[in-house]
């Protein structure tokens, strides 16, 4: 898949039933996204910390192991949530930080947080 391209994922919806409920395709791709395992942590910290190394995004979710980080990370990537910055520094520094589509997750992950805080003690 060429860089920036949106791989677009087949989503279960219900058809409307007699009193128009349904499942809205984009809510339910947006929750599986920013839902997947690991993935809205490392959002969240990079929301915090702003550009940050693959070390640091590690030492701040320390459950999290090397090889799912690197997994969730190149699937943010390709949706276009981070962004990666190589610098060619010596020795190489690479570097994520959130593209405006990770950022603008801040209020919604906000929200998410303060209903956490309230239901899940």
């Amino acid at each position: 898949m060429p860089p920036g391209a949106r791989r677009r994922v087949a989503v279960a919806t219900l058809e409307p039933d007699t009193q128009g409920a349904h499942c809205c395709p984009r809510l339910h791709e947006a929750v599986e996204l920013v839902g997947k395992r690991w993935s809205g942590a490392i959002i969240a910290v990079l929301l915090e910390g702003g550009a940050m190394r693959f070390s640091e995004i590690g030492q701040a979710i320390p459950q999290l192991s090397d090889r799912l980080l690197s997994e969730r990370m190149k699937e943010l990537e390709a949706r276009g949530i981070v962004e990666r910055h190589v610098h060619p520094d010596s020795p190489v520094r690479v570097e994520y930080q959130l593209t405006e589509m990770g950022e603008e997750l801040a209020p919604t992950l906000a929200e998410l947080k303060g209903w956490a805080d309230r239901w899940l003690t």
